[in-house]
């Protein structure tokens, strides 16, 4: 539900459902009862900002 996931990741459910209308909107999603398909990968990564890099570290000796 939009009220789990909002739990979820720290939203509020109003807040996700205005996020996933926004994305259904520009095409990069599609929803149909609980079950969310993305349309456009790329276009998905774009609308989040996503950056892969910060996965790897440049240096694997340095502890946190």
């Amino acid at each position: 539900t939009q009220a789990a996931l909002g739990d979820a990741v720290g939203l509020s459910a109003v807040h996700v459902n205005r996020t996933l209308q926004a994305l259904r909107g520009d095409g990069l999603i599609a929803t149909s009862g609980t079950k969310l398909r993305a349309l456009d990968w790329p276009g998905l990564v774009q609308a989040g900002d996503f950056d892969p890099t910060y996965l790897h570290l440049k240096d694997p000796d340095v502890a946190f």
